[in-house]
């Protein structure tokens, strides 16, 4: 049962307006009242720090050793063993690089529709489109200062239908029905189960958030109150019951990292010492742990084609991915796994994406990327970021406007895709 706060409080905005707010389990009013944002034209000044492009033609090794950036990503290949990027004979090039207005590192990226989205990224880096991707403005927020905007580490967008959601970090959780024309704040309890970790637009008024310690809530009145999916937290659950055939999983204390939806609620996560992964599906009551089936690391884990049924990828320490391609038993301990064919040289590989059943992109550290045409099989060198200093953090396709593809990166990088 919900217990509902008798109080109204306002929002700050150019016309005061009375909501009354109802709580869930863990929704409290945070403060005396919320505030409505409305985004503003600004213009970002450089980091401090920026870095400079290579000149036209340069070498990329000889770059590395002039740029803090791409020396940590070197020192990383060297403490795993790893060789020299691979070589740019032959190497495709299907991407393009994209201004954008600042030079944070960019999390996250999503749309509307065809015309008009939205980036956020680290220091309070926010943008906003109406092009399609092709030029990008700088947004703020006219009731955060400068000061306390760059503080915040806006991680994830998500947009359906003109009604958006944006999550940062310290704990911030935006929503704006009308396209990010106006936002407001909605206070979440510090009794939360874990740090909110992701939040999904689902349609009006309606989206859902997961934490950090597996929690996952649904809100169907705009965040006024959330409603429980799952009955326990992850740990709760393996501390609870025996977890002996999977390695890690028993006596578990600690977080989820790298929770990812698939399109129809099903839920994947990575535990944060990267030693076991879980799964979760609309109905059930708890997460269902599983082995990773190798001694190495999981880095990142995702859907094929966006579907938990049609299987799953993992990429692991040491540049490896490994993808299953036929749908799993989610009830057993262990998945049937195979190794692509890419090589890495040793750099990480921090995130797989399907444009279709066969083209498969991969990108990771030292701005490398690898594109596959037969399904994640084999994988290919794709020098589109090769001369740019830094590290590729993110790859989505957006099968509802197009199959739009978009890579996010360190440095205010961006690129789109272009075949």
């Amino acid at each position: 049962a919900h217990r509902a706060f008798g109080r109204p409080y306002h929002i700050q905005s150019t016309t005061a307006m009375n909501l009354s707010v109802s709580s869930a389990l863990f929704l409290v009013l945070s403060g005396a009242s919320t505030m409505a944002f409305v985004p503003q034209s600004v213009q970002r000044t450089a980091a401090s720090t920026s870095l400079n492009m290579a000149a036209e033609g340069s070498d990329r090794r000889s770059f590395v050793g002039q740029t803090a950036s791409a020396a940590a990503a070197a020192s990383i290949a060297a403490a795993t063993g790893g060789a020299p990027a691979p070589a740019e004979a032959a190497a495709s090039k299907m991407w393009e690089q994209v201004k954008v207005p600042f030079e944070d590192t960019i999390y996250d990226i999503d749309f509307d529709s065809a015309d008009h989205g939205y980036l956020v990224g680290a220091r309070g880096a926010f943008a906003e489109t109406n092009d399609g991707g092709k030029t990008w403005e700088a947004r703020s927020f006219s009731n955060l200062d400068p000061d306390e905007e760059v503080t915040y580490r806006f991680q994830v967008a998500s947009f359906k239908d003109g009604e958006g959601w944006v999550l940062g970090k310290p704990t911030l959780l935006l929503h704006t029905k009308d396209s990010g024309k106006s936002w407001e704040r909605i206070p979440l309890s510090p009794k939360l189960p874990g740090e909110p970790s992701s939040i999904y637009a689902l349609g009006p008024s309606k989206a859902e958030m997961t934490t950090s310690s597996g929690a996952i809530y649904v809100t169907e009145n705009a965040g006024r109150n959330w409603k429980a999916q799952v009955k326990e937290t992850i740990d709760a659950t393996l501390n609870r019951i025996s977890s002996s055939g999977v390695s890690g999983a028993s006596y578990f204390t600690g977080s989820i990292i790298n929770q990812v939806r698939d399109d129809d609620g099903a839920y994947l996560a990575v535990s944060s010492r990267g030693n076991f992964f879980l799964t979760w599906e609309p109905g059930q009551d708890f997460w269902i742990p599983h082995n990773r089936g190798t001694p190495r690391r999981i880095q990142n884990m995702g859907f094929v084609e966006g579907d938990i049924h049609k299987g799953l990828w993992m990429t692991l320490n040491g540049g490896k991915v490994f993808v299953s391609n036929k749908e799993p038993d989610l009830t057993k301990d262990s998945f049937d796994f195979q190794e692509a064919n890419i090589k890495t040289g040793g750099y990480g590989v921090t995130d797989v994406a399907y444009r279709n059943a066969n083209e498969v992109w991969a990108v990771g550290g030292s701005n490398t990327m690898y594109v596959s045409m037969d399904g994640g099989t084999t994988f290919n060198f794709d020098k589109s970021a090769n001369q740019i200093p830094g590290n590729l953090y993110n790859v989505k396709f957006f099968k509802e406007f197009g199959n739009a593809g978009w890579a996010l990166g360190s440095n205010g990088l961006l690129l789109r895709y272009r075949g």
